[in-house]
């Protein structure tokens, strides 16, 4: 079992002395520029040894994590001359290209603006569902109250990503919000009620009305619930264990296809299509700057790679979410979400003196960026206030007994029991106890180019979810991104079926990647740097705790 250790139980004794004081009041929200000071302080998208700018492609010039452009400016895992692309195995209309949220429902609104479902496959590199919209625990935002609206929502996002926002795609986020929440409950998505029926919602951080909806602590996987069995009861194939490694275009520049590899047979697979929709999520297991992340095994940034060789503007991949609450200890637990709703329920966090810091619900980014100053040696400009574990990882307390004793007896087990279930299996009672928090990598900001239908500016490409950019701009806001996938995964597959009932194809080729390749040539890239990852590597030294050098 994993009890706090004696010296971390002398910070718990002061964290207890100090919560009555801090029971009736929240400390106050940081004006605009204190805003800004922290975050060039500290939040790692400011140090500008973490990236670099790309050498070929599209978006040539523009800086990205060396992470990602070393799977950017990587050769094919294909060999152009190994694959007969001619003779494809699958002839659809529509290709989904990932099977979690933004891919599933990509396929439904294909299903229902006429495309039959045996025209239709979802190719997916893991399980049907397997994937960081399922993991999402927090909530969705839709702006259904009286005293919300989608302008006050849209106003909030921009906020939230620091004007960089596509304004187009925003708007198109706020406004469709309220009807992907009665479109759920329609399919049988059990969000939070009053027993009058009415729907319960909390504050996320950077937003100015309580319009977060929630089933739980396990929103996303009630969500996903829902959309799979939908696409099964359509009859929508899939294939499990196929992850795309190139895609196909003919010679009009048409995206008509992908090629997938089959992860059991080590076989590929031929797909030609009418249309594609690349729904294949972020990038967290590329471990950016080192840190651990709360994203499931398959997130390697494979739709970015594929994506960019055919063609595809990239944006914003300068900025990276790394959420304020990733587990610090136990060791088993580093890096695992705790939500945001917890802070939104009243948690506090503090640091090793039991001192409030910064206010709970500043955005994303602000709020990592005071927890990291919290941690910092004060060589490093930070105050040396975080609380160490014994396998050298730092955090700072959340202090989660708050919930019950703001709102009740029960609330946490309650509200929060994903949270409750993956403690007390270490013997911590997060309603007795505070629980360790530090930044872990959540979310790739940006993505490929996109526009409000989901339109690559790739004849044939439309994409979906997190692999899309413009939409959050420098910085996501909690709850956006399960809308994201639902408002932009519905464009994208309305717009993705129109495409394919009047698309007239050429013969599938991979005469792009060929010119890829000898863009990466001509820029001197080495040749033993191959891509997409498809998988994270974790063995020998990879295996270790990633100890984030900023401290």
């Amino acid at each position: 079992m994993a009890t706090y250790p004696k010296e971390i139980q002398e910070s718990i004794e002061r964290v207890e002395a100090t919560r009555p004081a801090r029971m009736a009041t929240k400390p106050p929200r940081l004006t605009l520029q204190e805003q800004e000071a922290l975050l060039k302080g500290f939040h790692p998208d400011y140090r500008p040894e973490g990236k670099r700018k790309l050498k070929v492609g599209a978006s040539w010039g523009e800086p990205v994590p060396h992470e990602l452009a070393d799977l950017l400016e990587a050769y094919p895992l294909l060999d152009p001359r190994a694959v007969d692309v001619s003779q494809p195995d699958h002839d659809v209309d529509v290709l989904v290209i990932g099977g979690g949220g933004a891919g599933t429902v990509a396929a439904i609104w294909a299903h229902q603006s006429g495309i039959p479902a045996e025209r239709i496959l979802i190719a997916t590199k893991l399980r049907h569902g397997d994937s960081n919209s399922i993991m999402a625990q927090g909530g969705i935002q839709a702006a259904d109250k009286a005293n919300d609206s989608p302008a006050i929502h849209y106003l909030d996002v921009l906020g939230g990503g620091h004007f960089t926002n596509d304004p187009k795609l925003v708007r198109a986020l706020v406004e469709d919000a309220p009807s992907v929440i009665r479109w759920h409950e329609d399919l049988g998505v059990m969000y939070d009620k009053e027993p009058d029926g009415t729907m319960i919602t909390i504050h996320g951080g950077g937003t100015s009305r309580k319009r977060m909806h929630s089933a739980k602590d396990y929103t996303g996987l009630e969500i996903m619930r829902v959309l799979r069995d939908e696409a099964r009861s359509r009859g929508i194939p899939v294939l499990e264990f196929s992850p795309a490694v190139e895609l196909l275009t003919d010679g009009q520049g048409q995206v008509v296809g992908a090629v997938l590899w089959n992860l059991e047979t080590s076989e590929y697979t031929v797909v030609r299509a009418k249309a594609v929709v690349l729904a294949t999520g972020g990038w967290g297991r590329l471990h950016i700057q080192g840190f651990p992340t709360t994203n499931h095994y398959g997130a390697t940034a494979d739709g970015l790679v594929l994506a960019y060789r055919a063609g595809a503007k990239l944006r914003d991949l300068d900025a990276v979410q790394y959420h304020p609450t990733g587990a610090a200890y136990p060791e088993q637990l580093v890096g695992l979400l705790i939500t945001e709703k917890v802070r939104g329920m009243d948690a506090l966090p503090l640091n090793r003196l039991g001192e409030v810091f910064v206010h709970p619900l500043e955005p994303r980014d602000v709020e990592s960026a005071a927890f990291i100053r919290e941690c910092a040696s004060p060589e490093k400009g930070g105050r040396g206030l975080g609380v160490p574990t014994p396998t050298g990882m730092v955090g700072v307390w959340l202090d989660t007994p708050m919930v019950d004793m703001i709102h009740g007896k029960g609330t946490f087990q309650r509200a929060l029991s994903s949270i409750h279930r993956m403690y007390v299996r270490f013997d911590i009672d997060p309603t007795r106890e505070p629980i360790l928090v530090y930044p872990t990598l959540h979310y790739q900001n940006g993505g490929v180019v996109i526009d409000e239908h989901g339109w690559t500016g790739i004849p044939g490409l439309f994409a979906a979810g997190e692999v899309e950019g413009g939409v959050h701009g420098k910085n996501r806001l909690m709850g956006n991104s399960l809308l994201d996938y639902n408002v932009f995964g519905r464009r994208a597959g309305i717009a993705a079926a129109g495409h394919a009932k009047k698309a007239t194809l050429g013969a599938p080729t991979l005469a792009h990647v060929r010119r890829y390749v000898e863009q990466l040539q001509s820029a001197g890239v080495p040749a033993d740097r191959k891509a997409p990852l498809l998988l994270p590597e974790y063995r020998g030294e990879k295996a270790l705790s990633r100890m984030v050098d900023l401290l």
